[in-house]
């Protein structure tokens, strides 16, 4: 074994993403320890995308006051890159990890505080702004961060909506003050959910549930963002609702699309290409990748699956090692995975897998290299 990739995505609720490379990295060492082992912690443009990219390609952290999905006043950072331009994590303002779970409810939370740190970094000059959709907390159609830049989402007494709740009761859009920014550099949203806006696959249907949205509120959220489309198309003449990707973050994008010619991109295929995986593979003898949960989600675009493509067109041995393996696993075989591991022990708890994943991970990467030491 010459040299050894460990490119892992977070395993949300304990481990980061540069934690989990760390734990796999240091039982490589000890079974390989002639063989170069190279970290590379990996996001798909959620939570973690700040830290991903500084490790790889340093640059300013940027300090930054604005408001979290309730309107509390919070600090956080986005990075400031030697090229000019600039990366988000929405997550920083809107993220759920950021309320209570009591706290959870899509009809009240918004993005407006993500809309603010877009502004800063429009108002220093920075060009093209990355900003990774991952982690919400909202279902606004990305009208509380459109409000931020200028623009006027009414209902029919004249009023701002800014959030979710409010999507049904808007008639009128006014972008005057927003395009005054006279902003003329790129919006370019990551991620890697492929959903619509609207409808049984939508924003409000897959994702509000885990956002605190009960079944009634999501179709009131659904109906409010085909209302927003709607809205838009007329204006416009985009129609964007059925656009792969636009279901991502609430519909975050969907005002920025139609009124700032914002772009959506692959997040794992930027993270990638910023990490040079390609080039990383060169010489290497297997990747070494996971995630909290791996299933048939994991197949349909998420981060692992993008390294585990790269890796078998280069000819490398792949294997996962999540958290735990849950229905449609198997699907990433297909992928070019050749090796399916899940670290929690049968029958633990998912309180005493979430605090013992460090030692469940260690164990379960030494136990396979171990086996693959003497293949």
């Amino acid at each position: 074994m010459n040299k050894i990739i460990i490119a892992t995505d977070s395993f949300k609720g304990s481990l980061s993403a540069p934690e989990a490379c760390r734990v796999i990295a240091g039982q490589a060492e000890r079974i390989f320890p002639q063989a170069e082992i190279v970290q590379l912690p990996i996001s798909d443009g959620g939570e973690g995308l700040v830290e991903v990219v500084f490790r790889a390609l340093g640059g300013e952290r940027r300090l930054v006051h604005t408001l979290d999905p309730l309107g509390r006043e919070i600090s956080t950072v986005y990075l400031q890159l030697a090229d000019g331009s600039a990366l988000i994590e929405m997550a920083g303002a809107g993220g759920l990890t950021l309320l209570t779970p009591g706290e959870y409810n899509p009809l009240r939370t918004t993005t407006f505080g993500v809309g603010l740190i877009i502004l800063d970094a429009i108002k220093s000059g920075m060009d093209p702004i990355y900003i990774g959709l991952g982690g919400s907390a909202t279902v606004d159609g990305g009208i509380g961060a459109a409000t931020a830049l200028g623009m006027r989402f009414l209902d029919q007494l004249g009023k701002n909506v800014t959030s979710g709740g409010g999507l049904r009761n808007i008639q009128t859009i006014d972008a005057c003050e927003m395009l005054e920014l006279n902003h003329s550099g790129k919006l370019i949203f990551l991620t890697d959910v492929n959903n619509p806006l609207c409808g049984p696959n939508g924003a409000a249907e897959i994702f509000g549930p885990q956002k605190g949205a009960t079944p009634e509120q999501v179709r009131q959220l659904d109906l409010g963002l085909q209302n927003l489309a709607e809205l838009i198309h007329h204006e416009t003449g985009l129609n964007l609702k059925n656009m792969p990707g636009m279901g991502a973050a609430g519909g975050f994008a969907l005002p920025f699309m139609a009124f700032m010619r914002a772009e959506i991109r692959s997040g794992i295929e930027f993270v990638l290409d910023v990490l040079q995986f390609d080039k990383e593979l060169v010489g290497s003898n297997l990747v070494i990748t996971g995630e909290g949960r791996t299933d048939v989600q994991s197949a349909m675009g998420k981060a692992i699956s993008a390294v585990a493509r790269r890796a078998q067109a280069a000819g490398v041995r792949v294997a996962v090692i999540s958290g735990s393996l849950g229905e449609g696993a198997e699907k990433m075989l297909a992928l070019g995975v050749d090796d399916l591991i899940q670290a929690t022990p049968d029958g633990q708890s998912l309180e005493d897998a979430l605090a013992h994943a460090a030692e469940n991970l260690a164990h379960a990467a030494y136990d396979y290299l171990e086996e693959l030491k003497s293949e």
